[in-house]
């Protein structure tokens, strides 16, 4: 399996986590919708990516820029640094394992 579709599997783990932790804390169904949807999203780019599709690997990067855009917006908005830096860095981290893997770097 390339390097870049484990980035978006464990992205997508973190972003259903925080999504079901979001629920669980503060009863928003907003945070676990779009964590579960998320995930579900980077899911299906790993998927196809692995089956050898560039499309897949296109969209786990494409959700994975989206979330890290909402997560500095939110951030920038709060001030607070959970789960809003979690997400950034983790995102960050995904996007550039993921094109180093998509570049046949590592």
């Amino acid at each position: 399996m390339p390097t870049g579709a484990l980035c978006a599997i464990a992205y997508a783990a973190l972003s259903a986590v925080g999504g079901l932790m979001g629920y669980t804390q503060a009863r928003s169904q907003a945070s676990l919708g779009t964590g579960l949807v998320s995930a579900a999203l980077l899911l299906t780019g790993a998927w196809l990516w692995q089956a050898g599709s560039a499309g897949g690997a296109g969209m786990a990067m494409g959700v994975t820029v989206a979330l890290v855009f909402i997560f500095i917006r939110r951030w920038m908005q709060t001030r607070k640094a959970m789960p809003a830096a979690i997400m950034i860095v983790a995102g960050v981290l995904a996007f550039l394992g993921m094109g180093l893997s998509l570049f046949g770097v590592i």
